[in-house]
């Protein structure tokens, strides 16, 4: 689409907007989001990423609408597989619940900014090299193939090169200060675990953006397109967490319906020299695996409930930091 500077503009201050009333306003107190206001809020970030396709519906067509409707439920969708991650790292760091959502907005923050650079660049690649769509596409079929394989694993934040990396040059304190990501000990200023936390959740990110940008562009590469489309995603992530947060774990199948949908969207990158798939259809083919997954997690029968809390919660997590820095 030649659309001019000025939506790139109007959307950019809609997104600072939204974020300078989420944290000034809305969450200007720390507490614990409940089950009704996670939803509330899934419910608005839906309609407004709703709202906004109509909107490219009647001002730039169907077709661009489409694109968008794609590659925003993608986007969506790969962006729950985050969630279980992030549920993860909170068990794992014991972080108090009403400060969940300071690190999940920070995060987003970041979050924003990566994808951002993700996007125009594999935008660029791609304009400059046609030949990488098809690199791309391999890349989709290998990570969907490795995602239907994996097993469930546990997270071992303490060996994450980021967080060593980190915790050399910045002490770092044992102890929660609040939501403060750093705090004075006896006259020193330290790192508290929560920025550990800020910094897994964006390491993590920058894992899933690898996978996910090629899999939006392998619907489309306007940039506005992509561009919005992740964005409402990404902006909706944190209520979708708190909404999943209690049952999770029941979306036992959800992991092999994205690796079923990563694979397909790369076969679609791998066959878009000889044949371009309707978009509508690929719409079809996505909802329809989403469903299917959801369906029959939910059939499953619930498994016994493991432990809620790490055992490091007890032992003082940041030992194991400590011992591999020795």
């Amino acid at each position: 689409m030649d659309i001019g500077i000025w939506p790139w503009i109007l959307f950019n201050a809609f997104l600072i907007t939204m974020l300078a009333l989420d944290l000034f306003v809305f969450h200007r107190h720390a507490h614990v989001i409940k089950l009704k206001e996670a939803v509330g809020w899934v419910g608005l970030w839906i309609s407004l990423a709703v709202i906004f396709g109509l909107g490219l519906w009647v001002f730039a067509g169907s077709h661009h609408a489409l694109n968008y409707f794609s590659a925003y439920v993608v986007e969506e969708a790969l962006s729950v597989d985050n969630l279980f991650v992030f549920l993860m790292l909170f068990t794992y760091f014991c972080v108090p619940r009403e400060y969940r959502h300071r690190v999940l907005f920070w995060g987003i923050i970041g979050a924003i900014l990566m994808r951002a650079a993700f996007i125009f660049g594999g935008i660029a690649l791609i304009n400059s090299f046609h030949w990488i769509i098809y690199v791309f596409g391999a890349f989709l079929v290998f990570t969907g193939i490795k995602m239907g394989m994996k097993k469930e694993e546990d997270p071992h934040p303490e060996a994450n090169p980021v967080l060593k990396l980190l915790r050399r040059f910045l002490p770092m304190s044992h102890q929660y200060d609040g939501g403060k990501f750093f705090t004075v000990e006896n006259g020193r200023r330290l790192a508290t675990p929560l920025l550990a936390v800020l910094v897994a959740v964006e390491t993590t990110d920058i894992i899933f953006a690898v996978d996910s940008i090629p899999a939006v562009l392998s619907i489309t590469t306007d940039p506005f397109i992509v561009y919005t489309s992740n964005m409402f995603a990404i902006m909706g992530l944190r209520s979708i967490y708190f909404a999943l947060e209690g049952f999770a774990d029941r979306l036992y199948y959800l992991h092999y319906g994205l690796a079923t949908i990563l694979v397909f969207l790369g076969f679609k990158m791998l066959i878009s020299g000889i044949y371009h798939m309707p978009t509508l259809l690929s719409l079809l083919v996505i909802a329809i695996v989403l469903g299917i997954s959801v369906i029959a997690s939910l059939k499953r029968p619930p498994q016994p409930e493991l432990p809620p809390e790490s055992p490091f919660c007890e032992t003082g997590f940041m030992d194991d930091f400590e011992k591999d820095d020795r």
